[in-house]
């Protein structure tokens, strides 16, 4: 644009107040051709390793490189990841400020793994492992990104790298089979507690297993949600509970609560279960720990269990209901699996959604102060909680304006994790609920996210359905 003669002058003054070239080097003066293909985006040579055999299905991802690459390839590095008033993400960003812990960082790592420029085998290696270390699966990006870039799916990819490859850690592999061993620790909950009882257990679980002994464990509970309680009589349709582990063996007053809730609606519950009894699983812990196969095998009972029926299917815990709607597609790809993703519900979706409560009465609280979990905001879901809750005539319902509380499933309770956890908390959701006053409701529909709340906080969090069920009880 200005020649050859004035390009030749920049350098000049450019020169003499910079000599050694220290500021913005290669801009503008001296800068690189502007048709250089090494600088491109796709140079020369780029294109997908193709020893990289992805567990998921990817098949419907775009892209110039298609499948697993063309998902990575979403990220066209806009940065709105880097901001601070979006929804969710990214909460690890939010408390290291680096860029590897960003979903454009990870984004950036997976491309060069996955093109071969971090050598071979690199999905499985430690650069990207390091990359993903911090990343709490929170599925904001999925729905914040302008491009929806789903790092949460592509993490299960790493994780099942690694697990090929380097097997997989015991307390990893502890987690994953929980819904496997919870009914056998729901019969003897006090040696199954015992961890949080018997001093100096916590010191060792984190010496063995790396959990943090700062932490308390949930606790198994005896009496535990059995499938023949979710039945109701009713004269609207018929709905499907889906009773998810955590919920089943910790906290078995939310499902019963539900059954009351969605009763009192008038609809007839049914619960969701296989023909052979052993409860139905999302899969989603199997997934966290990289263990694919074996949460397509849950996902294959589940589908074959809820596939003679077009009832709706309510669940209580976001990230086991969304499961059913999102992993699903990509364990496995079908009709099937479209069809119960569309009739897949949180209870409070439902409800919001059927506009299906009867009158409710009252309850003793002026307000609700009300988190909503990672998954219900990436799937559009917490805006019904709120809107079900304000059905319940004189309650204030306060949306709690925060990203990932931190505890993410197992994230929180890694000893190695354990600070950033709480520096999550910290940003947003724990000072709103100290500040909230004594008589007020705290709200969080995640299990992991009450958790967190009664470890940092010290106060008692509410599944929303508990707190719909007080209001259709009489008063």
């Amino acid at each position: 644009m200005f020649g050859a003669r004035i390009v030749r002058a920049f350098e000049a003054v450019k020169d003499g107040f910079d000599p050694e070239g220290l500021l913005n080097p290669g801009r503008v003066v001296r800068a690189p051709r502007m048709d250089d293909r090494s600088l491109f985006r796709y140079p020369p040579g780029y294109r997908a390793d193709e020893t990289v055999k992805p567990a998921l299905d990817w098949s419907a991802w775009p892209g110039p490189q298609g499948g697993f690459l063309g998902a990575v390839e979403m990220c066209n590095n806009n940065g709105t990841c880097r901001k601070f008033d979006a929804n969710v993400m990214c909460p690890s960003f939010r408390v290291t400020r680096e860029e590897q812990h960003l979903t454009r960082g990870r984004a950036n790592t997976l491309r060069l793994a996955l093109t071969g420029q971090l050598g071979p085998d690199a999905l499985a290696g430690d650069e990207v492992a390091e990359a993903l270390s911090l990343c709490v699966s929170c599925k904001g990006c999925k729905r914040e990104c302008p491009t929806g870039v789903d790092m949460a799916k592509m993490k299960i990819e790493v994780q099942h790298a690694r697990a090929r490859k380097h097997g997989i850690k015991l307390k990893d592999r502890i987690i994953a089979e929980l819904p496997r061993w919870a009914p056998w620790a729901a019969r003897l909950p006090e040696v199954a507690n015992a961890r949080d009882t018997i001093p100096g257990l916590a010191g060792l679980s984190e010496r063995m297993l790396g959990l943090a002994a700062g932490r308390t464990l949930p606790k198994f509970r005896r009496d535990v949600f059995r499938d023949r309680e979710a039945v109701t009589g009713g004269p609207k349709r018929e709905v499907l509970l889906f009773a998810d582990t955590f919920n089943r063996y910790y906290e078995p007053e939310v499902l019963r609560d539900a059954v009351t809730v969605l009763g009192h609606a008038g609809y007839r519950v049914r619960p969701a279960r296989a023909p052979e009894g052993r409860p139905l699983c999302c899969g989603r812990t199997y997934l966290a720990a990289g263990m694919v196969d074996r949460a397509r095998e849950e996902a294959r009972r589940t589908l074959e269990a809820l596939s003679g029926t077009d009832a709706p299917v309510i669940g209580l815990e976001p990230s086991c209901l969304t499961t059913l709607r999102d992993e699903f597609l990509s364990l496995l790809p079908g009709e099937e699996s479209r069809k119960l993703s569309e009739r897949a519900f949180l209870a409070t979706e439902f409800l919001a959604k059927e506009d299906g409560l009867l009158p409710l009465h009252g309850i003793q609280a002026p307000r609700a102060h009300i988190h909503g979990h990672c998954h219900q905001k990436a799937f559009g879901a917490f805006p019904a909680a709120v809107k079900t809750l304000r059905r319940i005539p004189g309650l204030e319902v306060a949306p709690i304006a925060s990203s990932c509380c931190g505890m993410a499933g197992s994230f929180g309770y890694e000893a190695k994790n354990l600070e950033a956890s709480k520096a999550m908390a910290e940003l947003s959701l724990i000072p709103a609920v100290r500040a909230a006053a004594p008589e007020d409701l705290i709200v969080a529909d995640g299990t992991s996210c009450r958790h967190q709340i009664r470890d940092l906080a010290g106060r008692e969090a509410l599944h929303s359905v508990q707190v719909l069920a007080r209001a259709a009880r009489p008063a």
